[in-house]
């Protein structure tokens, strides 16, 4: 007997010490630690899928907070709304050694609603616990489990999106009646496991002793190197709305149907419209004033109640409110042309994502929604939440992309006109009065358009005060102030900004002895320069393409000649184009300088190749012309 005691309380000693050594960080294996702010020490998400409308996730994860970058990762989160419900919530906190230093209580954890800024209606709630803990490393687990009655997606994996994160063992069973097809994408190398349990087949990925991975400047993200999983279905309801998105045509039939008949606007509305097109000649002409009317008569809100999330508010209704997210707003314009006999396409679209898949049809590939008007010689394309961009002018992160135009045939992928890089120029002219002293008076004008307007309209929209500073905190010339500064749009229906400014410098050349050191590009140097990587690992992008053309005209100073002037500079390689020269002319310098980028995604061998490029463009700005005294 007193055997069998010493046995069994051995036997409890051991379990004890074996629970408290699992998330003992010293067990981490080295390789995973490095450049890790966070490491997954057990990540496990089952998926169920019940029918095409009900569906059970479980989710429960370790990982261990290595330091104070990965303190961001140490919150448990989950998002939910009248169509699922969260339970089994259970969190433990565990110090450095893997003793448990608290077990958390379901009143620990909080709920709040998620609605964010510029969010009316939303019915997303989210819980959530943050571990707040200052000593690390340490390591926090949580778990819970989601119901769902109502689909539109399926799970993703993606256990380490982002640079700092390492994995010690994570994986994702889906589970799925073989009766119910669905469709997934996964990354490349990772093997699909397939078992199938009474009427379900389970499918099943996982990895291991994956380390973090180091940052990379200018990636398009992880998705080449690390694991991932995209799972989607053909076929969903959800609150009361069924169907097949087994393609993209498919899925624009749904969207097209949920819209349709929405676009029916009040009598009142209706008089004012023909009021206001009676006398445009052109349907161009009647596109540009409807669509000024949309944006001095409404404003954007996001709306996201059930399947309003996907279905526009009806034309009448944003006539009376003034007021709807990007769908009701689209949908809105689209009935303002029906009035005016112009027919038009609701478009979705991924604003900011990269280009729908052609092949893969699923609802999470799209964040947006814009409008599509087909003319007889070309097309129009409409952003109907912007209250300042001219119509015509979707932005960049709208431009050079695959979306679903919606059609009473169904879905059809298209393509959203693309920015060149010629046209989304900066054009510059600048005087400088130089002195004998090293002061100047500098008169700049400058002109932005396209992606470069886009980049420059907050400034427009600034208070003064602001805009002075802004401006302040961009200029790289040495002792200045700023007499004047004006910023304006001339033209309303074309997406040019023209900037003119005023500045003083004190002290703009360098005096040596007798001579005088004159940096010549005076306003758009390459400050910076990006570090080379032995060996890169991630695909990077230039993110859009655009030419920089400046003139500086420089008066130079009495009783001074001109000693130096650096020889002409020409740079080309697949990523742009450089030059840079300056001419004497009298008793002015006259410099001139391009840069064009083209927009592109580049393999990770190209990395250093653009380093190189910029690197060179970079010395090339620095170069100085010497002055020196007249005998």
């Amino acid at each position: 007997m007193r055997r069998s005691i010493l046995f069994i309380a051995a036997l409890f000693a051991f379990a004890k010490v074996t629970a408290q050594g699992i998330y003992d960080v010293s067990k981490i294996p080295a390789n995973l630690t490095h450049n890790a702010s966070v490491i997954i020490r057990n990540e496990e998400l089952i998926y169920e899928v019940k029918d095409q409308g009900t569906a059970v996730q479980t989710y429960k994860t370790a990982m261990t907070i290595l330091n104070k970058n990965g303190e961001s990762s140490s919150r448990m989160s989950e998002y939910y709304d009248k169509f699922s419900s969260i339970s089994n919530l259970k969190a433990s906190l565990y110090d450095e050694k893997g003793n448990k230093i608290k077990d958390y209580k379901n009143a620990d954890f909080k709920d709040k609603s998620a609605v964010s800024d510029g969010t009316l209606y939303q019915d997303d709630r989210i819980k959530y616990l943050d571990f707040l803990h200052t000593s690390f490393p340490y390591t926090i687990e949580f778990s819970y489990t989601v119901d769902y009655n109502g689909i539109l997606n399926y799970p993703t994996w993606y256990p380490a999106s982002t640079w700092d994160i390492a994995i010690e063992k994570s994986n994702y069973t889906f589970k799925i009646p073989e009766t119910i097809t669905f469709k997934y994408m996964k990354s490349k190398g990772l093997n699909t496991d397939s078992l199938k349990v009474k009427d379900k087949i389970n499918y099943k990925w996982n990895c291991e002793n994956i380390p973090a991975a180091e940052f990379e400047a200018m990636s398009i993200g992880l998705r080449n190197i690390m694991p991932w999983v995209n799972v989607a279905p053909n076929e969903f309801e959800f609150d009361h709305s069924k169907a097949n998105i087994e393609n993209w045509k498919n899925l624009g039939s749904w969207i097209f149907n949920l819209s349709n008949g929405g676009q029916v606007l009040p009598e009142v509305a209706k008089a004012k419209i023909q009021s206001l097109v009676k006398d445009a000649k052109t349907p161009k002409e009647k596109i540009k004033i409807l669509y000024n009317y949309l944006q001095s008569n409404t404003r954007y809100v996001g709306v996201q109640l059930g399947i309003g999330g996907f279905k526009p508010i009806t034309a009448e209704r944003v006539s009376a409110v003034n007021y709807s997210d990007c769908k009701g707003l689209s949908n809105y314009m689209k009935a303002l042309l029906q009035e005016a006999g112009i027919k038009s396409n609701l478009v979705v679209i991924g604003n900011g994502l990269p280009s729908l898949n052609k092949n893969y049809a699923s609802m999470n590939q799209a964040n947006h929604m814009i409008l599509c008007v087909p003319l007889e010689k070309d097309t129009t394309w409409l952003e109907c939440t912007s209250p300042y961009t001219p119509a015509g002018f979707i932005g960049n992160d709208n431009s050079n992309r695959t979306v679903l135009l919606v059609t009473e045939e169904g879905g059809k992928l298209v393509q959203t006109p693309t920015y060149t890089p010629s046209s989304n120029l900066q054009h510059r002219n600048a005087k400088v009065m130089l002195d004998e002293e090293g002061s100047a008076n500098i008169n700049i004008e400058t002109q932005y358009k396209n992606a470069q307007y886009e980049d420059h309209i907050g400034l427009l929209l600034m208070e003064p005060t602001d805009r002075r500073k802004r401006v302040m905190n961009t200029l790289s010339i040495p002792n200045v102030q700023i007499a004047t500064l004006n910023i304006t749009q001339p033209d309303k229906d074309s997406p040019i900004l023209h900037e003119q400014i005023e500045l003083k410098s004190s002290q703009l050349l360098t005096k040596g002895g007798d001579k005088l050191f004159l940096t010549l590009n005076l306003l758009n140097r390459q400050e910076n320069t990006i570090t080379a990587l032995e060996a890169r690992k991630t695909f990077f992008s230039i993110k859009y393409g655009y030419k920089d053309e400046d003139e500086i005209i420089y008066t130079i100073p009495k009783g001074y000649k001109v000693e130096f002037m650096p020889k002409d500079i020409a740079i080309e390689s697949e990523f742009g184009k450089y030059t840079a020269k300056v001419v004497a002319k009298d008793n002015t310098l006259v410099y001139t300088r391009t840069h064009m980028m083209v927009n592109a995604i580049y393999p990770p061998e190209k990395y250093n190749d653009l380093v190189a490029f910029y690197k060179k463009i970079y010395q090339a700005d620095k170069q100085k012309g010497i002055l020196a005294k007249i005998d």
